[in-house]
């Protein structure tokens, strides 16, 4: 799921209008860092595909090129200027450099896990390749997690839209995969934070001690 800026029916429109070119450049985008519903426009595509209007194998693999491509594109935007602005950000926010320098070692030890499963939690799939560049994750190594990434999840989207079209309407289908996503979010969220909250209470029950 991504920020829905535009509407399935907009979506659905603009498919049927420019067929493949409407999902790669859909993927592409939201890879790159645009918040755009790109996994809505990779079910329209799996959806068409098994209405016999798009070819199945066409729409996969145009949605895997347009994930890899946004996701490097991604990297390099973070890579070469994502940290100064995220110094900035922190400015607004007040969080100090030296904050923002512990969460990007803490980024960078798990960027392989989140460059790969980010792409199936809502907004995670939005910044994890720009995040993995501001971590200076090795390209080499970012571009494999990458494609195998974009791989399982354009795969799961397409086939499972392809075939679940066939018995449920496609807002439906969206409906549920957009529920799973931030579900899916909410609980990584409590995976994360509890641990640093606990932690937190025990560095200051310490402190008092």
């Amino acid at each position: 799921m991504s920020l829905e800026l535009i509407s399935l029916e907009n979506i659905q429109e603009f498919a049927h209008h420019y067929g493949y070119w409407a999902i790669f450049l859909g993927i592409l985008l939201e890879n790159l860092g645009i918040p755009l519903p790109g996994e809505t426009v990779t079910l329209v595509g799996g959806f068409l595909a098994g209405s016999k209007e798009l070819n199945y194998w066409i729409v996969l693999a145009l949605a895997i090129t347009g994930a890899v491509m946004g996701g490097i594109c991604g990297y390099w935007i973070g890579r070469l200027g994502g940290w100064s602005f995220l110094l900035q950000v922190g400015k607004i926010f007040r969080f100090s450099e030296t904050k923002l320098l512990s969460i990007r070692v803490q980024f960078s030890e798990n960027a392989a896990k989140a460059v790969f499963f980010g792409r199936f939690f809502a907004l995670l799939r939005i910044f994890a390749a720009p995040l993995a560049g501001i971590a200076e994750m090795p390209f080499a190594k970012f571009l494999i997690y990458n494609i195998l990434g974009a791989t399982a999840w354009a795969s799961l989207m397409v086939t499972l839209a392809f075939f679940a079209g066939r018995v449920v309407s496609l807002e439906q289908l969206v409906a549920w995969v957009s529920q799973f996503a931030i579900l899916a979010l909410l609980i990584l969220v409590a995976v994360i934070a509890i641990p640093l909250w606990l932690e937190s209470r025990q560095v200051k029950q310490a402190a008092k001690d």
